[in-house]
């Protein structure tokens, strides 16, 4: 198999919002809150939903990977409830092998509320639900030891059960990749993805945001200066600036297109990471996988939703 996503199995429940319902509802544009049920419930309530689709960020990336050709998996905890039988087809139908078998749990499968505002970035309201109980057992050895690289989400960071699981995959891979999926996240767990980035991954993929953060860098500069440092491969996307690789003292860059009829940029993160991970995993330069990368963002931009058709 050519690469395994372990990550948060998440339903995504899209939906069209004004910018007052954010500031009403104490959100912050461009980032993910995590909710408990009942308060996921309330939002829900006043909202249209548009369409509902099976998400999550790394399970996006490996369904981009797929519609691409590529030999791949997924591991996600669902309930065995009527939206972890969704969740399941739904990757089934995506030729992505499911390397998890769904019981009775105790609490229902992981929803996300994606709320969309005019200006088409996406903010998310995220009920964890079973998905964030990932655990060691819920780790398939096999699997990860017959994939040449494991792709972990910084979503599904957190301390005990998650955390053993991350480490069991990490110390089970033949190659780690792992995005650091959201600046919140990287905020509340800033020590360890670090530690992660310094010595435990071969690939990490960071938005300009994370990375700065990160390694409370005061310009680009010193991102540029880290990731030479580290020696390793650090993709970074930059949003209308494009995106950069940094594979030990070599820089590559790469344009973001131009002129793009932009609706939802809900994805463009998961589907780049995807379309970079094609290139590499093919053989590609780092050159030729930024773009194949920013080639796979540009489309899912421009439609509704994190999955291309």
């Amino acid at each position: 198999m050519k690469i395994l996503g372990i990550g948060n199995a998440i339903v995504d429940v899209i939906c069209k919002v004004k910018d007052d319902f954010l500031s009403k509802n104490n959100l912050t544009k461009s980032t993910m809150k995590l909710v408990d049920e009942i308060e996921f419930k309330k939002l829900l309530s006043n909202l249209k939903i548009e369409e509902t689709i099976s998400g999550g960020s790394i399970a996006n990336s490996i369904v981009g990977l797929s519609q691409l050709g590529n030999k791949v998996g997924f591991i996600g905890k669902v309930n065995n409830d009527e939206l972890g039988i969704k969740y399941e087809d739904g990757l089934k139908k995506e030729n992505v092998e499911y390397f998890y078998s769904k019981k009775k749990e105790e609490l229902p499968t992981g929803t996300c509320l994606i709320l969309i505002t005019p200006d088409s970035e996406r903010t998310m309201v995220t009920f964890l639900g079973t998905a964030g109980k990932i655990n060691e057992s819920d780790v398939d050895v096999n699997a990860i030891k017959n994939s040449e690289i494991t792709f972990l989400e910084g979503y599904l960071w957190d301390e005990g059960d998650p955390k053993k699981a991350f480490n069991k995959a990490i110390q089970n891979a033949n190659k780690v990749a792992m995005s650091l999926s959201d600046l919140f996240c990287v905020e509340r767990h800033k020590p360890h993805f670090l530690d992660l980035v310094k010595n435990k991954l071969d690939i990490t993929f960071a938005n300009e945001q994370e990375i700065t953060s990160l390694i409370d860098a005061k310009d680009f500069s010193e991102v540029i200066a880290f990731g030479k440092q580290l020696g390793k491969l650090m993709i970074i996307t930059r949003g209308e600036k494009g995106s950069i690789g940094i594979d030990k003292n070599d820089v590559f860059e790469c344009e973001s297109q131009k002129n793009l009829k932009i609706i939802d940029l809900t994805g463009a993160g998961d589907l780049f990471a995807g379309g970079f991970l094609h290139g590499y995993i093919n053989g590609q330069s780092t050159k030729e996988s930024l773009e194949k990368g920013t080639e796979m963002s540009s489309k899912i931009i421009q439609k509704i939703g994190a999955r291309l058709n």
